[in-house]
């Protein structure tokens, strides 16, 4: 592993703007390519900012950064009129003094998402900005159970209320350490709305909601949850 750290030279007054341009845009570019973000700082008078992101090799981070300079987001931020957002930047390579297991015990993400079935047999999707139509789901917060959380998640990104009927399966990431916990349940209320992380929410019939749904394996998973046959399933992939 290396790891890079890259500082930010910044106005105190620009600190908002900053971490809204980063977010929008630096960020989840580094994420989608493969980077992993260690963690970010800032200092104690707001204006210097350092990020130390985590890649395979330095042949990793140099294709991620190829990847990048070819993205529609990266000609997006490029667009963007930033003007003074940041007055110099400095970036150097460190590599860690021992393997990352023996400072820290193995971190992995658990999360929990919906098929959600209304009495029409319909399912619901929410469009997010990044990945499109998708179903609801998200992280599982600490101290939740993995029902819980389904639950909360579907209301938090569609305002929908709903019953939990059955455990469906997991979808692990093994490369990402993410394992997607899957549930079918049934709507029975609430007034659909949008959120930030959801621009347009609906129900749709399901060989509809299929073709609209295409990002990665997510498809697969609704496919999966929609067939007792598979229940209960449990699929590890890399990506």
């Amino acid at each position: 592993m290396i790891y890079r750290r890259k500082t930010y030279t910044i106005q105190p007054e620009k600190l908002d703007e900053f971490n809204e341009f980063f977010h929008t845009y630096l960020y989840p570019n580094q994420l989608k390519h493969g980077a992993k973000l260690v963690g970010r700082w800032v200092n104690e008078t707001q204006n210097e900012i350092t990020a130390t992101w985590q890649y395979e090799s330095m042949n990793h981070y140099e294709e991620i950064e190829k990847q990048i300079r070819k993205s529609a987001l990266h000609q997006k931020a490029k667009q963007r009129d930033l003007g003074n957002l940041y007055l110099e930047s400095i970036q150097d390579f460190l590599t860690s003094t021992a393997e990352p297991y023996a400072y820290h015990p193995p971190k992995h993400i658990v999360s929990a998402a919906t098929i959600i079935l209304n009495e029409a047999d319909e399912v619901l999707l929410i469009k997010g900005p990044r990945r499109g139509w998708e179903f609801p789901g998200g992280q599982v917060e600490e101290g939740e159970s993995l029902h819980d959380a389904a639950i909360r998640e579907a209301k938090e990104e569609s305002g929908a209320d709903v019953e939990i009927m059955k455990f469906c399966g997991v979808f692990q990431n093994v490369k990402s350490s993410i394992s997607n916990n899957l549930f079918l349940a049934n709507y029975v209320g609430g007034k659909l709305t949008t959120s930030s992380e959801s621009l347009e929410v609906g129900f749709f019939p399901i060989d509809q909601a299929l073709e609209m749904v295409t990002w990665k394996n997510f498809r697969q998973r609704m496919e999966y949850c929609l067939n007792e046959e598979h229940h209960p399933f449990y699929v590890a992939f890399n990506q």
